[in-house]
C-alpha cells in the first residue's frame, strides 16, 4: 500500500465501525463526527451529557448521536470497556482523561480487554521520499522496551501489516550501528531479534537487525556499507529501540520530511486511538481509517 488514498479507498465501502468516545470533549466529537460523515463510523459518546451536548450545539449537530451519561472519565472509561466486553462497539476513542486513566481498565486482569500482548502504540506514515506506508514502533507507549516487550511489540507490527495486506512484512530493528556493541544495548536487542526471525520463533516476517535508519531507508546506502539484507531499502516496520527514538523519528517524518501519520494503540481486543490536541484534524481521520482498516481487514 503506497499511501493513505489507497487505504482510504479500502474502506470505502465497510460497514460502520462502533467508535466508543470516552470523556468526548470537543477535539474527539470533531474527529468522530469527520468519520461519520464519511460513513465508517458510528460514534457513542460516553460522558458528561450536559457538557457533550453544549458541544454538539456549537457544532450545530444536535439531536444526531448516541449520548451515554458517565459521573467521571473513570467511568466513562470503565464503561467502554464493558461495551466492548459485551461487543457493543469496536474501537475507542480517548477525550478528556488521562491515558493511564483510560487504559487501566483496559489492562484489568479480570475486566480489562487484554490480549496478553504488550500495549503497544502504531504510527502508520507515509513519506514522500518512501516507495510505501510504513510503521515506526513503539514511539508511543513503552518507554524502555525490554528484549521480550520489543518481541511482543514487533509480533503485534507484523499482525497489523498482515492485516493491511503485506503478506510477510520485512522489519527493520534501528539502532545507530550494524555491529552488536555491548555497550549499544539496542544492537544487541535488534541480533536477538533477527536471530528469534530466521529460528522460526517469530513468525512471518523477515528481521533485519542491527540496522541504521539511513540503511533501512535507503538501499543505496546499504550497498555503499556492504550490507546485505532484503529488508535494506524496503522495511514495512522499523522497530526502534525506545519511546524517544520513535517520537522523534515518527515527528521528524511528519514536520521535516513532510510526511502523514496515523496513530493508534494495539494489545487490546480493540484498537485505541490517542490523538492529541497537537495533532491534525487529518492525523485524528487518519487515525479513524487506520482503526477501521484493521478492524474490517478490509486492506
Amino acid at each position: 500500500m503506497k499511501n493513505f488514498e489507497q487505504l482510504l479507498d479500502s474502506i470505502k465501502n465497510v460497514n460502520r465501525k462502533r467508535l466508543a468516545v470516552v470523556a468526548a470533549d470537543e477535539h474527539a466529537i470533531e474527529a468522530a463526527i469527520e468519520g461519520r460523515n464519511a460513513g465508517f463510523i458510528y460514534p457513542i459518546f460516553i460522558g458528561d451529557i450536559s457538557s457533550m451536548e453544549s458541544i454538539l450545539n456549537k457544532l450545530d449537530k444536535t439531536g444526531e448521536y448516541e449520548l451515554v451519561e458517565a459521573s467521571s472519565p473513570e467511568e466513562a472509561a470503565s464503561m467502554a470497556v464493558q461495551m466492548v466486553r459485551e461487543e457493543k462497539v469496536d474501537m475507542i476513542l480517548k477525550g478528556h482523561i488521562d491515558t493511564a486513566k483510560l487504559l487501566k481498565p483496559v489492562v484489568n486482569k479480570d475486566t480489562g480487554i487484554g490480549t496478553g500482548a504488550t500495549i503497544s502504540h502504531m504510527a502508520l506514515l507515509e513519506c514522500p521520499a518512501y516507495h510505501k506506508l510504513f510503521i515506526i514502533t513503539d514511539g508511543g507507549m513503552v518507554t524502555y522496551p525490554t528484549l521480550e516487550q520489543k518481541k511482543s511489540i514487533l509480533e503485534s507490527a507484523v499482525k497489523v501489516m498482515k492485516t493491511l495486506g503485506v503478506e510477510k512484512p520485512k522489519v527493520a530493528c534501528l539502532a545507530a550501528v550494524e555491529k552488536p556493541n555491548p555497550k549499544l544495548p539496542e544492537t544487541l536487542d535488534g541480533q536477538a531479534l533477527a536471530e528469534m526471525a530466521q529460528s522460526g520463533e517469530i513468525k512471518d516476517c523477515v528481521v533485519a537487525g542491527p540496522i541504521s535508519f539511513d540503511l533501512a531507508f535507503n538501499k543505496e546506502a546499504a550497498l555503499l556499507k556492504e550490507y546485505e539484507s532484503e529488508v535494506a531499502g524496503d522495511p514495512d516496520i522499523m522497530l526502534v529501540p525506545d519511546f524517544v527514538c520513535g517520537n522523534i523519528l515518527s515527528k521528524s517524518i511528519i514536520h521535516a520530511g513532510k510526511g502523514r501519520m496515523a496513530g493508534l494503540i494495539v494489545g487490546a481486543k480493540v484498537p485505541i486511538l490517542l490523538t492529541s490536541r497537537a495533532s491534525s484534524a487529518e492525523e485524528k481521520y487518519l487515525s479513524l481509517a487506520f482503526a477501521v482498516a484493521l478492524e474490517q481487514g478490509a486492506c
